[in-house]
């Protein structure tokens, strides 16, 4: 599989490391950080005038089209300097699973605004107990003209900012994908405080009425519409955890290297230098297992089974290097003052979210087993 980047798609993110990383100090991370939702409009609205919101969706809706691969690349630098903006769900999850699935009317009405920054459209995908988008609790009733949906979704990002959230729902036992209004009558939001310290969302829904222009795909077509997009959500968490994680290990080799014990620096100690390798091994694995995922959803292959590798690895690596960070970087690792607290933060956020480690090994392990079995048995 060919992993190499192209010169577009190395261009666009050059372009986001160096906006990012102008409008991402510590001093402007700590204002952003004492508003609940932690979300940096002003940066957001960079990367649209650069057009970096529109890396991944078509040319004829205001986008780059370079596609989903050259999205994690943004990811990426996302994670590198923990910027406060909400790439993953809009971008990564809403955006790529409207442009890939939805119908041209919704298109029309929503992509030109995401590209451009002036809309926001969220995901809910979760629900208590269950990161399946595709098995929801939630229950829609068909009406006339459309659905009416109850139901309860968690961790929902800016949902009080969006113009409408994506999530999922059955109406007798068809399986949906439909664009929400959090404002509309019948849904209430409670804030929800997670790891990362950002103020998220439930979303309680009772009787809400959905429009038939804001249903994305029924039956077949919204499981699949479902499948990517949590495939998407979870290999686009693994892109800003190679960001995050690679960022961790240069903050560490850089803080050995400065900090003195016994008369010389930390880092020509055999087991801090060690710990560091073990590091940048952990990350380069992780980025090649990611780009493999992220390459085979830009194909349009199956990428089940990669999806599940790289999530498994984002977890443990995520674990490992945050860990290893701490311990080399000592109590100056702890200091809020100094910026490795928020990266330890967003390593255990990422590490859980849109299912942990655990989790999608086991999903690995059995899909393994029932492909041994199927083979067997032929």
């Amino acid at each position: 599989m060919d992993f190499s980047i192209s010169e577009d798609q190395q261009s666009a993110q050059q372009l986001a490391q160096q906006i990012l990383t102008d409008k991402t100090d510590a001093t402007r991370l700590a204002e952003i950080e004492q508003h609940p939702a932690r979300f940096d409009r002003e940066l957001w609205q960079a990367l649209a005038d650069a057009g970096l919101l529109g890396l991944s969706i078509d040319e004829q809706y205001g986008g780059m089209g370079l596609g989903y691969f050259a999205l994690t690349l943004l990811c990426e630098e996302v994670g590198r300097t923990v910027a406060p903006i909400p790439v993953l769900p809009v971008l990564a999850t809403a955006a790529t699973t409207i442009q890939q699935f939805g119908p041209d009317a919704m298109k029309e009405a929503w992509l030109p605004g995401i590209a451009s920054g002036d809309v926001l459209i969220g995901a809910a995908l979760e629900e208590y107990g269950n990161d399946d988008a595709t098995d929801p609790a939630a229950i829609a009733t068909a009406i006339g003209g459309g659905y009416q949906l109850s139901g309860t979704k968690i961790a929902v990002s800016l949902a009080d900012s969006c113009s409408r959230v994506l999530l999922s729902a059955r109406a007798n036992g068809e399986l949906l994908a439909v664009l929400v209004d959090p404002q509309a009558e019948g849904v209430s939001l409670q804030p929800q405080v997670v790891t990362s310290g950002e103020t998220r969302f439930e979303l309680r829904l009772e009787n809400v009425l959905i429009a038939e222009s804001d249903v994305l795909a029924a039956g077949g077509a919204a499981a699949r519409a479902l499948t990517w997009a949590m495939q998407a959500t979870r290999v686009a968490l693994c892109a800003t955890a190679v960001g995050l994680t690679d960022k961790m290990m240069r903050m560490t080799g850089s803080y050995t290297s400065e900090r003195e014990q016994f008369g010389r620096a930390v880092a020509t100690f055999q087991a801090v230098s060690h710990r560091v390798a073990d590091c940048f091994i952990d990350v380069e694995c992780l980025r090649l297992v990611t780009q493999q995922a992220a390459s085979l959803l830009d194909a349009g292959g199956d990428a089940t089974n990669a999806v599940q590798v790289a999530k498994v690895w984002c977890g443990d690596v995520t674990h490992r290097v945050s860990q290893a960070s701490q311990h080399c970087h000592g109590g100056a690792g702890v200091d809020r003052d100094y910026p490795l607290h928020r990266y330890c933060l967003w390593a255990r956020q990422l590490e859980l979210a849109a299912g942990s480690g655990a989790s999608q090994l086991g999903a690995l392990g059995e899909s393994i087993a029932q492909s041994w079995l199927s083979k067997a048995s032929a």
